[in-house]
């Protein structure tokens, strides 16, 4: 399995960071190298390998769906995360010094790692699949917030067309009965992809407050 790497020198913590539905290009790699300049040793794992890896270009949905073919579902998806959590593990990092951040699919990925595993401190940047499925593969994850083992923190924008805010206020309900602490921000303006700044949809302010409450998030946590 492929995974792009950035660390920095000292880091005391770690992040996995999980890809969009479009794989781990250049705007993802770029993601990992900022986590580097904070601090962290961060990796990326190429969950799209099983099929020979590769990326789509924004936009081209045809090709999305051939990678997602070599997914079989999340037991595929955790066996990947937690070959790159072992990887950190003997670079010296334990689970309470790790992070997960994802960022389309790859929220949702946050949010099923943070339910399946006891990590310091999970994000979730515009995770579709959450509330409402997207693939058959992929069932939703909303029933199962009172099982959460590591704090998460959800970012989404009020104008996404693909994550209706009814979805994303189910999710804020749902995750109240976490035994972890949890949080959810909605941007009143910002569209799906609001983070990735090669995207239609990127916008400036939202990514800026989303960046900074991620890092204090990690910070707080790891």
């Amino acid at each position: 399995m492929r995974c792009y790497e950035a660390a920095a020198d000292g880091a005391t913590g770690a992040v996995v960071v999980i890809q969009e539905a479009f794989g781990v290009n250049g705007h993802i790699e770029d993601v990992t190298r900022r986590f580097a300049a904070a601090g962290y040793h961060a990796v990326a794992p190429d969950l799209f390998h099983r099929g020979g890896g590769g990326t789509a270009d924004y936009g081209d949905f045809e090709t999305v769906i051939k990678l997602f073919g070599s997914v079989a579902g999340d037991a595929d998806v955790l066996m990947d995360v937690d070959t790159a959590l072992a990887h950190l593990h003997t670079e010296g990092f334990d689970d309470d010094h790790i992070g997960v951040v994802g960022f389309c699919f790859g929220g949702r990925v946050s949010f099923l790692v943070s339910v399946e595993r006891a990590l310091g401190a999970g994000v979730g940047f515009y995770g579709g699949g959450i509330v409402s499925a997207r693939f058959p593969q992929f069932p939703p994850l909303v029933e199962r917030t009172a099982t959460l083992q590591t704090p998460w923190l959800g970012l989404f924008g009020d104008e996404d067309a693909s994550i209706p805010v009814s979805d994303v206020e189910q999710l804020r309900a749902a995750i109240s009965e976490a035994p972890v602490d949890t949080e959810i921000v909605r941007y009143a303006s910002a569209k799906h992809g609001f983070h990735c700044d090669v995207r239609d949809d990127f916008h400036a302010e939202a990514a800026a407050d989303a960046w900074q409450r991620t890092l204090t998030w990690f910070a707080k946590y790891l």
